[in-house]
């Protein structure tokens, strides 16, 4: 049987008008929402999903994502409203590029800032010389552990499931939960570093107020050496990983600090919308 072909979705910019049908969209709507700091990717579709339901007066209305960002990341999350869903697979498969800070001297067990840091190690040889020499030896296809701390799945259960279930019993997490998958790193570009950074600024009111209060978010440590490393690489890549993987590289332990996603397939961050315009979006008639 021959497959039938969609039409091309329906890539709304600020201002754009919907009619109020669905129909009108055969080939859907893709929204790519810059998602915020501390929201879950369910969070935004649970919110666009509400919208979209009273704006199109359809209740079975399908809405999901074609690759999930962690909590504590921000930037390109592509959302599928109606026939576009059909899509989101197809656009999960895609190259994503990321802007990650990383921390070196010290681990935390979920390999960013959703928990606290558990071990400390020698840092005073690091410098970035050193770093760009270990960042351009990830370069090509390699084997990569995934974080125990993720959303992958093994044997139908999510391994963060397994993972914090152990770690708040504090009973230990079998070695063999994961094993390792094939991944691509294609570009990898150090675009700062600093032997130490100056606090940051907090985070912007109305941000704060609107995060899920379920997400965890441990302080980082500023006295330690920083880096800003630009990644482009393979659907399944997760950037927590690298950080570790670049921290033993480098003869010390590292976490990722900050995680941006600047791009998915060809949707970049510069043509992102943000939840509010997303929701206006879908409010107007």
């Amino acid at each position: 049987m021959e497959e039938k072909i969609l039409p091309d979705p329906l890539v709304p910019r600020p201002g754009t008008v919907l009619t109020r049908s669905i129909e009108d969209y055969p080939g859907g709507i893709i929204l790519v929402i810059d998602k915020p700091y501390r929201w879950t990717s369910a969070d935004v579709i649970r919110k666009l999903k509400w919208a979209a339901i009273h704006h199109f007066g359809k209740k079975n209305l399908k809405v999901g994502h074609a690759g999930t960002l962690d909590p504590l990341a921000t930037g390109v999350l592509i959302c599928c409203i109606g026939p576009a869903t059909k899509r989101a697979e197809d656009l999960h498969r895609n190259d994503k590029e990321y802007v990650a800070g990383i921390t070196f001297g010290a681990t935390t067990p979920s390999y960013d800032l959703e928990k606290d840091i558990d071990a400390r190690y020698p840092y005073e040889h690091i410098d970035e010389a050193l770093v760009r020499e270990k960042c351009a030896a990830f370069l090509g296809e390699q084997d990569q552990v995934a974080p125990l701390f993720s959303a992958k799945s093994v044997d139908g259960v999510r391994v963060y499931e397994i993972a914090r279930k152990a770690f708040k019993a504090g009973l230990p997490i079998p070695d063999d939960v994961l094993t390792a998958s094939r991944i691509r790193i294609d570009e990898c570009e150090l675009m700062e570093y600093a032997d130490r950074i100056e606090p940051a600024a907090s985070a912007e009111e109305d941000e704060v107020s609107r995060a899920s209060s379920r997400i965890n978010v441990a302080d980082d440590d500023q006295s330690l050496p920083h880096a800003t490393i630009r990644l482009k690489c393979t659907k399944g890549t997760y950037v927590r990983a690298f950080a570790r993987d670049l921290g033993e590289a480098c003869g010390s332990g590292a976490f990722m600090n900050s995680l941006r996603r600047t791009k998915s397939g060809a949707f970049r961050i510069e043509d992102s919308l943000t939840v509010d315009e997303a929701m206006e979006l879908l409010s107007r008639a």
